[in-house]
């Protein structure tokens, strides 16, 4: 049976380029995520799921580990991550849904990419040089957080010798010891709680710390004191961008305590990176797109006295003004990308934070663009302004070479008509 689920693994795996996702759920036939679709792979024998086959599959991927089944019985869904040998790793959740189990498997691309070939701003690689502090990577599940983290880890074990501790739930990209050393711990096998571990870790010594998650009181309060006590601390949050990451942390605290915890977080952040993937529209991929705060005199202050329209404090304000210390805005992004070509008005304008504003202002452009067209701009000196680029490769990078999915996918590989997987209850473990 572990041949054959590991086979159905690999066969839906080259069913198209660059898969992101598996998807088992019963009723349906096994699917997989292409450029943020769901597309179902043809099987003889899986045009619809059974229960006891995703229950199967959960079984294998679990290994039969009788905690992490303890764990998805009594919690209704366990993480844990999952590799087929020389080939390829898996960060999968199992959870249950109407008396059955479903299963979503997330391809970790082998090797640690670096922030150019994702395509990213080149400012992210300052990360890396940080000291100490709070760094935040956010944005909706998907997005690509734990890359980015990935890259900057991988960047700072090329070039500095330091200690590195990572917390992750569960381990995803592998990192082997370079000029740093560099331990990662996994929730459930090597800790029972992401708080436990980032306490320990600060008595083993590390310069730099990852937190898969920043999801509690406890877990947030000794990032807190870590990043005081000189520690650089990167993590992650699902908050969709810069104002909203600071909200959520000022959130989590009592209200009672929220000057003091505007005034520490103030200090101790240095970076609030926010990432969102946009379709291309000829569908053959999808760009990351990056609002960038930087830790400034300006923004700082900013965090601790709060935001507020009365006095002219914003932090949107304070990115848009600030792109001589790298930072950028979503809106300001996607208008970049709408300029060159890159993306259509109608996709930039979905994924905008504002988008009446940046209406406004791909209106007040595609004006003077349609009546300069080919005529000296105004204060360009008689330069004559530039068409778009047509090819749309600008800023393209890992995430969006994504090939169109194929027409005609590979044969299908011959497994047994009805529940090929067997009869086994999950329950029979528990004994």
């Amino acid at each position: 049976m572990s041949g054959q689920i590991d086979g159905l693994l690999e066969f839906m795996l080259g069913y198209a380029p660059n898969i992101s996702d598996l998807n088992f759920s019963v009723g349906r036939a096994p699917l997989v995520e292409v450029n943020g679709e769901l597309k179902e792979v043809p099987i003889k024998g899986l045009s619809r799921l059974s229960p006891y086959q995703t229950e199967q599959i959960a079984l294998h991927l679990m290994h039969n580990d009788k905690l992490l089944i303890r764990k998805l019985l009594k919690h209704g869904s366990a993480d844990l991550s999952y590799s087929i040998p020389g080939k390829t790793r898996f960060r999968v959740n199992i959870f249950s849904q109407r008396g059955t189990y479903s299963i979503v498997l997330r391809v970790i691309p082998n090797g640690v990419p670096t922030v150019e070939e994702m395509g990213l701003p080149s400012v992210i690689n300052k990360i890396a040089d940080e000291r100490n502090g709070i760094v935040l990577l956010t944005g909706p599940t998907g997005s690509g957080k734990s890359t980015t983290l990935a890259a900057i880890i991988n960047r700072i074990n090329m070039n500095k010798a330091y200690h590195i501790v990572t917390i992750e739930d569960p381990i995803e990209y592998l990192h082997r010891h370079k000029k740093s050393t560099i331990n990662q711990r996994e929730l459930g096998a090597d800790v029972p709680s992401f708080a436990l571990a980032l306490r320990a870790a600060l008595r083993q010594a590390p310069k730099v710390i990852l937190v898969g998650e920043m999801r509690d009181l406890e877990t947030t309060e000794i990032a807190l004191e870590a990043a005081e006590t000189g520690h650089l601390v990167l993590s992650t949050l699902h908050t969709i961008d810069a104002s909203k990451t600071i909200d959520r942390i000022i959130g989590i605290f009592p209200k009672d305590e929220e000057q003091q915890i505007r005034t520490r977080f103030g200090q101790t952040f240095k970076w609030i990176v926010s990432q969102r993937l946009v379709p291309k529209p000829d569908g053959s991929g999808r760009l990351a797109i990056c609002e960038v705060l930087k830790s400034t005199q300006r923004t700082r202050e900013y965090v601790i006295k709060g935001e507020s329209e009365k006095e002219g404090r914003s932090l949107l304000d304070a990115m848009n003004d600030g792109a001589l210390d790298g930072m950028s805005t979503f809106d300001m992004e996607l208008e970049k990308l709408w300029r060159d070509g890159v993306l259509d008005q109608e996709t930039a304008l979905s994924y905008a934070t504002n988008a009446p504003n940046l209406a406004l202002k791909m209106s007040g452009i595609a004006a003077s663009s349609a009546e300069g067209r080919g005529v000296a701009a105004a204060g360009t000196g008689g330069a004559k302004s530039e068409e778009p680029p047509q090819d749309g490769k600008k800023r393209l990078g890992a995430f969006s070479n994504i090939p169109p999915l194929e027409e005609k996918p590979k044969a299908a590989p011959k497994l047994e008509e009805a529940d090929p997987f067997g009869k086994v209850d999950v329950k029979d473990l528990m004994e």
